[in-house]
Order: structure tokens, then C-alpha cells, then sequence
């Protein structure tokens, strides 16, 4: 890992560390209705993995870990990993307070393979994880390391296209690269949890187009089950969006996807 990436992931690690205990209070996260046994997962994930009991399940960048701990409800012996030490700590705290028996590692996720040595039915992650990256080819060979032989890995992630607009004026503004090597600095106060919240978030970020998503994969010999792209999104964090019939979020010309899912197979 170059000196300059490092730099990059210790300004993350300090942003996302601030962020943990405003997402917690947060009513984007709705963390009483979750202690109560409600499920942070969406339709997209829940129907692509459909029955995940007794299944190994590695979540990778899981924040601080609701996700994770609703596929363990549903079954999953679940592992997360996440760059944050506050993240994973509420993680640890919120499993042992629901009595589950997940797993929570601290840990750069292109570095899991240094710190989870098992190998997983299912990997997984989801909504805003691989753009904190500068490099996928070391992230698809880590993934390809921890899924067992016909093990799945899908993702469900917001489209490259979106990453091409910058947000933080309020308006989507076309500026940046559908393929961008160079790394995207951003400073803005709140976060998409809560924009009023009393903090700066300092983030470095990288663009990852499709076919840069999908190469890092298949070159490790991981077969693709499916693409699929949507012009809808569980989550209201992008400026003018409007609810549709579905209860989903759209842009109100719907003129290009908001997510993608991506599932492939180890042989």
C-alpha cells in the first residue's frame, strides 16, 4: 500500500470513527426500531441471497454492523470486517446486547485476508463501499481468497454514474471521471445520516466503472451470475430525489441508474 493511500485511509478512518455515534442516534439508522428486531436489509439483498441459514457469511465494510447482525438473525454465521474502531466496537456491543454470534474484525478491507483466514459461503457488501478504494484488483483477489469453492459474492452498490456528479453544493454537478485513478477529495459539514450533524467529513474517494468492478473479479476466475442495474434506491441520500410507488427513491427523469448488482460464483 502506497504512503499516499495510507494517508487517504487514516483521514477516512478518522471521519468515519466521528461518524459511528451520529449514525447510531440517527433516524436514517433507526437504531431503536433495529434493537426492537426490525431488519436494516432491503428487498435487493434479501431476494439475491434468498435462505442464508447455517450459511458462512462475510460482510465486508459493514459500518457498525446492522446488516451484519440481520443476516445473523436470519441465520448466517456472519464475520464483519470495517476500517472504523468505533464502528466495529458499537458492532461488538450491539452483538453481544441482542445475544448473536457474529464476528467483528478491525481491519482495512483490501487487508482482511491478514486477519480472516476462514473461507465463506457468501461474501458480501453493500451501498457505498467499493468508491473508499483506490484499487480493486487487490479487493477482488481478497474476495476471491475468502469465498469457498462454489461460494457466492454479490454486492448491491449505487451506479458508477452517480459518482460522476458532485453533491456537495446541494445540486448534482457533473465533474468527475466514470474511470477516475486519481483520488477525489471531498470536505463538507454533516454526513448523509444527518446533514445537520456538527462535524466535518473529510473523505478520499476513487470512481470504479463496471467494467473495472467486474475484471477485478473475473480475472481471479470468479464467474458472474448476474448484472442488473436500477433507476431506484431504498436510500434518500442524493439531492432532488423523489419517492415512486414502490416506496424507492428516483431521480425525476430517471434518465440513468442509481444501482447496480453484481453476483458471481467460485467454481
Amino acid at each position: 500500500m502506497s504512503d499516499a493511500n495510507s494517508d487517504y485511509f487514516s483521514v477516512n478512518r478518522d471521519t468515519w470513527n466521528q461518524k459511528v455515534e451520529i449514525h447510531a442516534s440517527s433516524e436514517f439508522y433507526n437504531m431503536d426500531g433495529f434493537l426492537a428486531g426490525e431488519s436494516s436489509l432491503n428487498h435487493y439483498e434479501l431476494q439475491a441471497l434468498g435462505d442464508v441459514s447455517g450459511k458462512s457469511f462475510l460482510h465486508l465494510q459493514c459500518h457498525f454492523g446492522q446488516d451484519t447482525l440481520s443476516f445473523s438473525r436470519l441465520g448466517a454465521q456472519c464475520t464483519g470486517v470495517d476500517l472504523s474502531d468505533e464502528g466495529i466496537a458499537l458492532a461488538q456491543k450491539l452483538n453481544k446486547q441482542l445475544e448473536l454470534d457474529a464476528t467483528f474484525i478491525r481491519c482495512n478491507v483490501l487487508e482482511t485476508s491478514s486477519y480472516v483466514k476462514d473461507q465463506f459461503d457468501i461474501v458480501f457488501t453493500s451501498y457505498g463501499t467499493i468508491g473508499w478504494l483506490p484499487d480493486l484488483k487487490p479487493w477482488g483477489k481478497m474476495i476471491a481468497e475468502r469465498l469457498k469453492s462454489g461460494g457466492v459474492f454479490y454486492m448491491v452498490e449505487f451506479h458508477p454514474l452517480v459518482w460522476m456528479f458532485d453533491y456537495t453544493s446541494g445540486k448534482a454537478e457533473l465533474r468527475y471521471g466514470y474511470n477516475q485513478k486519481e483520488a477525489i477529495y471531498e470536505e463538507y459539514e454533516g454526513t448523509y445520516a444527518d446533514q445537520n450533524a456538527t462535524m466535518v467529513s473529510k473523505e478520499y474517494g476513487w470512481n470504479h466503472g463496471l467494467g473495472d468492478v467486474i475484471s477485478a473479479l473475473t480475472e481471479q476466475g470468479l464467474i458472474v451470475e448476474f448484472l442488473r442495474e436500477h433507476d431506484e434506491s431504498p436510500y434518500d441520500v442524493l439531492p432532488d430525489l423523489i419517492k415512486n410507488e414502490n416506496d424507492l427513491y428516483v431521480t425525476k427523469d430517471r434518465l440513468y441508474p442509481l444501482l447496480f448488482e453484481l453476483k458471481v460464483r467460485k467454481p
